[in-house]
C-alpha cells in the first residue's frame, strides 16, 4: 500500500474525530513514514511496518477522550424541522425513560463486577488479619510456655500465609482482568461514534 493510500484510509476511518485531531494524526503518520523511507525502506515496507489501519485506528481511539468524540458528534448536521421537534417532545417520556433504565442497568451491572473485585480484596484483607494474630497469639504461647498451642498456632499461621499468598495473586488477576474489560468498553463506546459516520 503506497503512502497516499494509507492516509486516506486512515482520514476516512478518524472522520467522526474533530478535523484539528485527524490533521495532527495524519501529520504524525506521515512523517513516520517519511523517517522510514530515508532509513532506507521503500515506500511499501515503510507503510506494512506501521500495520493495519484498524490497529491504527484503536490505538487513536484509546487516546482520544470520550467527551471529545461526544461533543463532536452531538453536533447537528441540519436543523430539525417542526414535526420532527414536535415527535421528539411527544415522545421523549417512552425514549427518555427507556434511555436511561439501560443506563442505570449497565451502571449496576458495572458496579456489582467492582463490588466482586472490592469483596476479594476485604477477604485478603481479613486473611491477611488472621495470619497477623495467629503470630501474635504464637509469640504469646511461647512466653507463656504452651508448647501444644504454639504448634497448632504456627500451623494455623501457615495455614492463612498460603490462603494470603493465593488470594492475593486472585485478587490481583481480577482487578487486572475488570481493568481491561473497562479499557475494552470504552474503546468499543468510542469506536460506534466512529463506525456510524463511516456507514453513511
Amino acid at each position: 500500500m503506497s503512502k497516499s493510500e494509507f492516509l486516506t484510509l486512515l482520514r476516512k476511518a478518524l472522520n467522526r474525530l474533530p478535523q484539528i485531531d485527524v490533521e495532527e494524526r495524519l501529520t504524525f503518520y506521515s512523517e513516520m513514514i517519511d523517517d522510514r523511507i530515508e532509513d532506507g525502506l521503500t515506500e511499501e515496507a515503510a507503510v506494512a511496518e506501521l500495520g493495519s489501519v484498524d490497529n491504527i485506528v484503536s490505538q487513536i481511539m484509546s487516546e482520544i477522550p470520550l467527551l471529545t468524540l461526544v461533543k463532536e458528534n452531538i453536533k447537528p448536521k441540519r436543523t430539525l424541522r417542526a414535526w420532527e421537534i414536535i415527535l421528539l417532545v411527544l415522545g421523549s417520556p417512552i425514549w427518555l425513560s427507556l434511555l436511561s433504565a439501560i443506563f442505570m442497568v449497565m451502571i449496576c451491572v458495572y458496579a456489582v463486577i467492582w463490588s466482586i473485585v472490592v469483596t476479594l480484596w476485604a477477604i485478603l484483607l481479613s486473611v491477611a488479619a488472621l495470619l497477623l494474630s495467629g503470630i501474635l497469639l504464637c509469640v504469646l504461647s511461647i512466653i507463656q510456655g504452651n508448647v501444644s498451642l504454639t504448634f497448632a498456632l504456627i500451623g494455623a499461621s501457615l495455614a492463612c500465609c498460603g490462603i494470603t499468598i493465593f488470594v492475593f495473586l486472585g485478587c490481583k488477576q481480577v482487578t487486572k482482568a475488570v481493568l481491561i474489560l473497562t479499557k475494552k468498553i470504552f474503546i468499543r463506546i468510542k469506536s460506534c461514534f466512529i463506525k456510524k459516520e463511516a456507514v453513511k
